[in-house]
């Protein structure tokens, strides 16, 4: 009497063991998809993009100061100093507060205060670009001209625009960075006599300085890649910056704006730039793995170097 209810038992065990193999092979066709979405983007980029920055030479188009696709001349150094500008300002901005937010969500405010602020981090994070920049188009550059002078539309009004963009992916990474520290570190500094500000100074920033490091790169890398928000409130004037209240064009708005009508060489130094830039964002992304996985290579050479930068050494004997 029992055996068939054993057949059953076993023909339902193969059937769900074939469905987790079927599942299983198909997520790994999924991350292989995106890997491979990644790899024909690169190539595509890449070969678009490579012979135009051979013939113009690598020098050429990144210290060029002049862009005049109509007289050949190729130079994105306006663009990558307009970059540079409003990257430096909107971290210089946003960063205080976003590792002030951070610290008090992870290490002060109570439980009620903290879901609070958690939601309003979301819903920051939620907001698409454009809204951003509707609202900084609106707001920023009447009240920049009013009151600091200048046209308005200006490097700082992209950083302002920016610094607000940066605050949930710093906040988020900040966070988690802090609540890895073990509780029993805290407990040990408060059993030695410590304040709880000198826990904080003295224990938990310096042991969640890796992933602190993480999250500004990360706040870099969002900076950097921003196109529609920057492009609404910076005037995009392609030259660059002497001034925050100067209109200037970052690279990736400056991609934006010419692709649409752009052929031949012209469209071959969009695709040159968009290279570069390709190359600084995957440059961010190794450094932010480093940051966040210090053991992750052996401590010689390059990666050895950046770790001291980045002040995330591998501790003694080499463990993780």
């Amino acid at each position: 009497m029992t055996r068939p209810r054993f057949d059953r038992t076993r023909a339902l065990g193969a059937r769900l063991g074939l469905a987790d193999r079927v599942a299983e092979r198909c997520l790994q066709l999924t991350a292989l998809s995106a890997l491979a979405l990644l790899v024909l983007i690169t190539v595509f980029i890449f070969r678009e993009g490579t012979p135009l920055l051979v013939q113009v030479g690598p020098a050429r188009f990144l210290l060029g100061s002049e862009w005049r696709p109509d007289a050949g001349r190729f130079g994105i150094l306006p663009m990558v100093a307009g970059t540079l500008a409003v990257t430096a300002g909107a971290m210089a901005i946003g960063l205080p507060l976003a590792l002030s937010t951070a610290i008090v969500l992870a290490e002060v405010a109570p439980r009620r205060a903290r879901e609070a602020l958690h939601r309003l981090v979301e819903l920051l994070a939620g907001l698409p670009p454009v809204v951003y920049g509707f609202l900084g188009a609106t707001l920023l550059p009447p009240w920049i001209r009013a009151h600091l002078g200048g046209p308005g539309w200006s490097v700082l009004a992209g950083a302002l625009v920016l610094a607000v963009m940066i605050l949930p992916t710093v906040i988020a990474v900040a966070v988690d960075a802090l609540e890895a520290v073990p509780e029993a570190w805290r407990e040990g500094s408060t059993a030695l006599g410590a304040t709880r500000v000198q826990t904080l100074r003295k224990v938990v920033l310096p042991a969640a300085r890796p992933g602190l490091v993480a999250a500004v790169l990360l706040g870099v890398g969002r900076a950097v890649g921003e196109t529609m928000a920057v492009l609404m409130v910076m005037g995009n004037a392609a030259r660059a910056p002497t001034s925050i209240l100067d209109p200037a064009r970052t690279l990736t708005a400056h991609i934006a704006l010419e692709m649409g009508g752009a052929s031949g060489d012209h469209a071959r130094a969009l695709f040159a730039a968009a290279v570069v830039l390709f190359v600084v964002m995957m440059g961010l992304g190794a450094l932010v793995y480093l940051a966040r996985f210090p053991g992750a290579a052996d401590d010689t050479g390059f990666t050895a170097l950046l770790r001291r930068l980045l002040g995330v050494d591998r501790p003694p004997g080499g463990a993780p």
